[in-house]
């Protein structure tokens, strides 16, 4: 199976880093979780509800929807702020030189294997962010650059509205035998499907560094 792949870039200040991951991930986590099911009994359920509120921003000009599942909002905040922390740290190590890097939020399904071979992860659908870090020189350009993260952000959340609602591969509603095969069914109130998020961080590559120059002078000359 080839894994649906999509792929954004964004350079941000590295206060941004966090809701700007938490952003992007909680709109595809919304958007792939449904009710917990409630079996009665074999091939006869019912789902329950997904619980949703607006998230503001603190260091962009943004506001969006997410789950208010608890449990899944301390996933997400773990994981982004890890990857801010280690994109910052980088920074620091390199005495200020750009770093970027990149964290990704995969789906997959476990296929079952016979006897004395483990279970398989199946990835469908993979979404990478890639992120450089840049400094601004005045609070001006700060401003004017939060409001610029703000737009790209919504963007790219509508962006993935509208791929949801396209056709595409989810796996088929299993049998309640093989429901944690699909799904993640440790959290109490919801139940997304089986996901991950991994990150690492890499030298700027040379495109990146365009991309950077060339947002930064359109925003600043705004």
């Amino acid at each position: 199976m080839n894994a649906r792949t999509q792929v954004f870039e964004m350079a941000l200040e590295g206060r941004q880093v966090e809701e700007a991951v938490s952003s992007l991930f909680h709109t595809l986590l919304f958007h792939r979780t449904l009710g917990k099911f409630h079996y009665k009994q074999e091939g006869n359920y019912c789902v329950g509800t997904v619980g949703y509120e607006d998230a503001d921003c603190d260091f962009v000009d943004l506001t969006y929807v997410r789950c208010s599942s608890g449990d899944i909002k301390k996933i997400v905040h773990k994981e982004a702020t890890a990857f801010s922390e280690c994109l910052r740290s980088q920074e620091r190590e390199t005495q200020g030189q750009a770093r970027s890097g990149h964290i990704s939020l995969t789906f997959y399904q476990i296929k079952k294997a016979r006897w004395p071979f483990p279970s398989e992860s199946i990835p469908w659908e993979v979404w990478n962010l890639r992120m450089e870090l840049m400094t601004l020189a005045s609070e001006i350009e700060r401003q004017l650059y939060r409001e610029k993260v703000g737009e790209l952000l919504a963007e790219k959340i509508l962006y993935i509205a509208e791929s949801m609602n396209r056709p595409s591969y989810v796996p088929k509603m299993p049998n309640q035998p093989e429901l944690d095969l699909i799904f993640d069914t440790s959290f109490a109130d919801i139940q997304p499907y089986l996901f991950k998020i991994s990150y690492g961080t890499s030298p700027p590559s040379t495109s990146m560094g365009t991309t950077v120059r060339r947002l930064l002078k359109d925003t600043l000359s705004i």
